[in-house]
């Protein structure tokens, strides 16, 4: 297997040292796809990330409706994001000196922004989520190479209309869906 030069970039990312009573903010990166074992190798990659922060994770999610899309779950448990999710790694991204209390007032706020309506695979992903969280919570971004994959396709247009519009937002995937389930329930004609 070829040498991951995301281990490489996550060096160059180490976070400066606590001072007394600052809690760690902790990237946790997940693989999204089988593909990955394939791509990361050459720094592109389908990747989901989450903020542990006090012992909880939180990471962003879509779905059709007017609400938040973040939510929390237990700290580097793919189980709970679904089968399709690999553990790949943790990152330490710095420190914080929000309280528990203050950092679930953060992400209140923050869900009005990233709402599950509002989620795209390009342009407002969980890695632009936990970007911003990172940058709330101790004034540090994320690693680049996490989130490439969108840049790079922000970059250059065609490449997103080459993927399905299912993959790109919630209300895409859930009209596919409906088309799905109105074309299997209705009656077959007999010929």
């Amino acid at each position: 297997m070829f040498p991951s030069c995301m281990s490489m970039l996550s060096r160059r990312h180490d976070a400066p040292a606590p001072k007394p009573g600052q809690t760690p903010v902790i990237l946790n990166v997940y693989d999204m796809y089988w593909t990955n074992w394939y791509t990361a190798g050459a720094g592109v990659g389908v990747f989901h990330s989450g903020v542990e922060v006090h012992g909880s994770e939180w990471a962003y999610g879509g779905h059709p409706y007017a609400f938040t899309g973040v939510f929390e779950i237990t700290p580097r448990d793919s189980r709970e994001l679904g089968e399709q999710f690999r553990f790949r790694q943790s990152i330490r991204i710095g420190y914080t000196d929000f309280s528990e209390e203050e950092v679930r007032r953060l992400v209140t706020e923050l869900g009005k922004q990233f709402r599950g309506d509002r989620y795209h695979l390009m342009n407002n992903n969980c890695n632009h989520f936990t970007s911003a969280f990172c940058q709330a919570l101790c004034s540090r971004d994320i690693p680049s190479w996490i989130n490439r994959l969108a840049y790079v396709s922000s970059c250059v247009p065609f490449l997103q209309r080459c993927l399905p519009k299912e993959w790109l937002t919630p209300a895409a995937l859930q009209q596919s869906l409906a088309l799905a389930h109105s074309r299997s329930s209705s009656p077959s004609t007999p010929q």
